[in-house]
């Protein structure tokens, strides 16, 4: 091989590293009808075909303070562990009825005594809606996503995804009342603005 040749193949494989690490951001914000407020609405996009991800090897916590899950909502990849912890004086007992309305995907995780925690990995796409069966007003939800591509909005509906690879894709989201909203959305290597409405 000459200098010039591998000259080429040095552009060329310049090239496709240089196109295979493109990622953009996708950021937008979120109005809301009928709803109380547009924060805590996860915007996640869909299953990308072919494609399988990490498991993250941090575990995010899930705690209770003040007969209250902390957080309210918490959004993870699937095959995420997330740590349930009990930062109140009390003992609570942390359970699921099912994942999305799949009641085979149930599990309870019985006392969480004070100062303890118990972990769990979530393998399912869904929503487990968390409750206590001690203290019957707590409630909070963990939404597993098919990608690592979510946001989770604040107070006035605003969000930010970062490092999307470039492609089309279908953007979703989830809200604790209100109806799911789609968009298919097209990412480039620039910034991606997208402006959806969540209803009651």
């Amino acid at each position: 091989m000459n200098a010039i040749q591998r000259a080429v193949l040095g552009v060329v494989f310049g090239l496709l590293v240089t196109n295979s690490a493109q990622a953009g951001e996708v950021k937008g914000k979120v109005a809301t009808t009928g709803l109380k407020s547009a924060g805590n609405i996860v915007i996640y996009i869909d299953a990308i075909a072919g494609k399988k991800f990490d498991v993250p090897t941090e575990h995010p916590a899930v705690d209770q303070r003040n007969l209250a899950f902390v957080p309210h909502v918490s959004v993870i990849v699937r095959g995420t562990t997330v740590d349930f912890m009990n930062g109140d004086n009390v003992a609570h007992n942390v359970y699921w009825p099912s994942i999305s309305g799949d009641k085979k995907l149930r599990h309870s995780m019985t006392i969480v005594s004070p100062g303890q925690h118990k972990s769990f990995q979530f393998e399912n796409v869904g929503v487990a809606q968390l409750l206590c069966n001690l203290h019957s007003d707590m409630v909070a939800y963990v939404v597993v996503a098919p990608t690592p591509y979510f946001s989770l909005t604040g107070n006035d509906g605003s969000f930010n995804i970062k490092s999307v690879p470039s492609g089309t894709y279908t953007l979703k989201t989830w809200s604790e009342n209100g109806k799911p909203a789609t968009r298919a959305i097209t990412v480039t290597d620039e910034t991606t603005t997208v402006d959806l409405t969540v209803t009651k």
